[in-house]
């Protein structure tokens, strides 16, 4: 496990663009992994800048990305599909068939699992997977618990989640009480991972996933047995 250290957010971001320029440079039909949210947010609009920059090219990239909520679709403001799209897929030269996330419509949710970690498997797995971490340790959905989900699952929202996730949405009643999430072996099974961790809120919960013991109490300590992962972090 590598540890690069930064000043803030914006060197963090920097470093994480930097990363996935060079992969996408060396291998042009890369499978990225992708993360939503705020942390990935200005790494991004690097990417973007790279692109118009012409320092890198999409056109043969494959993404997947982690998670989204069930119940909402690609158009909403808050499905993730709208969030990749909004601040990456429309602003850059990628094909959008070969853009990937869960179905936040999918009538029959379990199915829609199997039909992404078979995509996973079809695509040729991960190159580059990017990871936030939650407060509590958690990566995409996988929340602390007695045990954790290998693959893509439908899981039901802890209510600490739901009301951390309610400033997004107008009423409680509107915020989405489950989500598909790819579980820890999809996770792990990327080649190389990204673990992207901002502010000083994440200090103490970071230090325990790198060096503190592997618990599934901590899912983001599972990274420790991964033998190749990357943290980048301005907290530690």
């Amino acid at each position: 496990m590598q540890v690069i250290k930064t000043n803030n957010y914006e060197d963090m971001s920097r470093v994480v663009a930097e990363m996935f320029i060079a992969q996408i440079t060396a291998k042009p039909t890369s499978v990225l992994g992708l993360a939503t949210g705020s942390t990935p947010e200005s790494a991004y609009k690097l990417l973007v800048q790279a692109y118009e920059n012409k320092q890198v090219d999409f056109s043969q990239v494959t993404t997947v990305n982690l998670d989204e909520y069930h119940g909402l679709t690609p158009d909403n403001p808050q499905s993730y599909r709208y969030f990749m799209n909004s601040n990456l897929f429309n602003l850059i030269n990628i094909d959008k068939n070969k853009t990937h996330v869960p179905s936040g419509t999918a009538a029959n949710p379990d199915a829609e699992c199997e039909r992404y970690e078979k995509l996973i498997e079809e695509v040729g797995g991960i190159d580059l997977q990017l990871l936030g971490m939650g407060h509590n340790g958690h990566l995409a959905f996988n929340e602390p618990g007695e045990e954790l989900s290998p693959v893509t699952h439908h899981v039901y929202l802890s209510e600490t989640t739901i009301k951390a996730n309610s400033r997004f949405f107008e009423t409680y009643e509107d915020v989405p009480k489950s989500a598909i999430s790819m579980g820890m072996k999809s996770i792990m099974s990327g080649r190389k991972l990204i673990l992207a961790v901002s502010g000083n809120a994440k200090a103490n919960i970071l230090k325990k996933a790198l060096y503190g013991p592997i618990t599934t109490q901590i899912p983001a300590s599972l990274l420790q047995l991964h033998n190749d992962v990357t943290v980048v972090t301005d907290c530690l």
